[in-house]
């Protein structure tokens, strides 16, 4: 069994036990999914009636991009990649992860950079002044001055360095250390997810650390990257952000999907349906998504026949997607399905995801994106996308894991309190951003019209219903780590390597011998 006893701050500042720092992983994102989350809170507190409320406008525009920089940076992708850390290994029948030390390292950057971008924040001039997207020339050093902007830069490439360095760590990792007998098609499909998505992030976060380093050389060092004065292309920048902002997507959701995949395949207690079509599909839809950025910017004069092609493109990610979809929908079809908090919120995700697929099929016309584009339509298309199916398969997991990691089960009755409230705040706070956006009212402002009043209070309660209901997480973790019901070795009857050739929590090293593989243990049928 793993150790236990207290541990001081050294301890962990140094350790290279990948479960550690899963968990650190873990902890490090609920910490910046609150921050993320009361910067939420204040932007919907304001929205809540016409008029300025509370905050001027520059210190809304200040939160937009925060939030949104802070759950993109420092609560989602953190979280997938803590989930990753933590049972990759145990999942390949691997001890550890390739590179231990590059493990802890790449860690150690992630909360650094995220206290370095909150205390730009308190500089003068503020950070951020430009938005998330940090289009020039709202970054030049006329518009967003003081050292805010410059400290949200070294921000984002300290947060982009760990992403690189665990990427790399988990592609040797999977790649060189599974166990005899694990082929790449006997790995579980959350094993590829997170191999795929290593790509994917291998690709596409250098260019976005040469975006904002041309930004900052534009800033303070006489360059025009960007600047038309000197020669140089604003919608440059948007080309080379959405190169790695639209993949972004991906990266959030492509672990999410191999999540899910082994909930449904254990609690409904039957294997997936199409193992190979499912890996095949995840390929694709990394492939593709890195390959259609710029449907983002139909808006800013694009020729006709790359909008025609990149329209067409994007439509295709759908096929791909209805795969999975389908797939997921024949493994529960005759199952024997256990409504665990795990799984509702397993077949949240599956619902309200679709949702958010179907509105960036909608965006993705060319057409219609003219007139949703940089509207409350868009904003109610990315929240499905990140909030049903990023956080909702993050949570389908941890409820799903939390006895592997701990040896307790989260408390099933808060759970599910937990899943129902969550599920209802969450349509209350964004479906009714889908008629904002067709009625017309633009995302980004701390004012409008008052025709929009009453579906802005709705959105603003239903927010508050959410922010407020995820402390139950923070209650139902540390009051079952101490007091939940104890978990056997093999929590939920699955088939994985993690449930079936190691203790609750691990042993230190994962297993006390390296199994041998002789079937897709994820894939077989289930006696349980």
């Amino acid at each position: 069994m793993a150790t236990t006893g207290k541990k001081g701050f050294l301890h962990y500042l140094t350790t290279v036990n990948h479960k550690e720092i899963g968990v650190m992983y873990l902890m490090n994102s609920l910490v910046f999914f609150f921050i993320g989350g009361i910067m939420a809170l204040i932007i919907r507190t304001e929205l809540a009636a016409p008029g300025h409320q509370f905050v001027d406008g520059a210190f809304f525009n200040q939160m937009t991009a925060m939030h949104a920089t802070f759950m993109i940076f420092f609560a989602i992708i953190p979280a997938l990649i803590g989930l990753g850390n933590y049972f990759v290994p145990i999942m390949i029948g691997s001890p550890d992860m390739a590179f231990p030390r590059l493990n802890n390292w790449s860690f150690w950057l992630m909360p650094f950079s995220g206290a370095l971008m909150l205390g730009s924040l308190f500089v003068p001039g503020g950070s951020a002044a430009a938005g998330w997207t940090a289009y020039p020339p709202l970054t030049n050093a006329a518009y967003s001055q003081g050292a805010g902007m410059d400290m949200w830069i070294l921000a984002v490439h300290i947060a982009g360095a760990s992403s690189i360095l665990g990427t790399i760590n988990f592609i040797v990792t999977i790649l060189n250390m599974r166990a005899p007998g694990m082929s790449m098609f006997k790995m579980p499909l959350f094993s590829w997810s997170i191999l795929i998505t290593a790509w994917l992030q291998l690709v596409a976060t250098p260019v976005l650390a040469g975006a904002i380093t041309m930004l900052l050389t534009d800033r303070h060092f006489g360059t025009a990257f960007f600047n038309p004065a000197g020669g140089g292309d604003p919608v440059l920048f948007q080309h080379i952000f959405w190169f790695y902002s639209h993949p972004a997507v991906y990266i959030m959701i492509l672990p999410v999907f191999g999540i899910v995949s082994e909930v449904f395949s254990v609690h409904a207690r039957k294997p997936v349906f199409g193992y190979n079509s499912m890996v095949f599909a995840l390929a694709a839809i990394a492939i593709l998504g890195q390959l259609v950025w710029a449907h983002h910017m139909y808006s800013v004069g694009m020729d006709l026949t790359a909008q025609l092609i990149f329209m067409m493109m994007t439509m295709l990610i759908a096929v791909p997607t209805g795969i999975k979809v389908f797939n997921w929908l024949a493994t529960l079809w005759g199952g024997s399905i256990r409504f665990t908090t795990a799984m509702l919120f397993a077949l949240g995700f599956l619902l309200l995801f679709t949702i958010g697929g179907l509105s960036g099929v909608v965006l993705a016309s060319a057409p219609v994106d003219y007139m949703m584009h940089d509207t409350y339509y868009v904003v109610a298309h990315i929240h499905y996308v990140f909030v049903t199916g990023s956080f909702f398969g993050i949570m389908s997991g941890l409820y799903h894991w939390f006895p592997k990691i701990t040896g307790r089960y989260l408390s099933e009755r808060i759970g599910k309190i937990h899943f129902w409230l969550t599920f209802i705040s969450v349509n209350i706070t964004f479906f009714p951003m889908h008629f904002l956006g067709m009625m017309g009212m633009p995302r980004r402002i701390a004012d409008y019209n008052p025709i929009y009043a009453d579906l802005n209070l709705l959105c603003t309660i239903g927010a508050m219903v959410f922010g407020f209901t995820q402390i139950l997480i923070i209650y139902n973790v540390f009051y079952s780590k101490k007091y939940g019901k104890k978990a056997p070795a093999n929590a939920w009857g699955g088939q994985t390597l993690e449930w079936t050739h190691t203790s609750s929590p691990p042993h230190e090293h994962n297993f006390e011998k390296i199994p041998v593989v002789n079937q897709k243990h994820a894939y077989e049928p289930y006696t349980n």
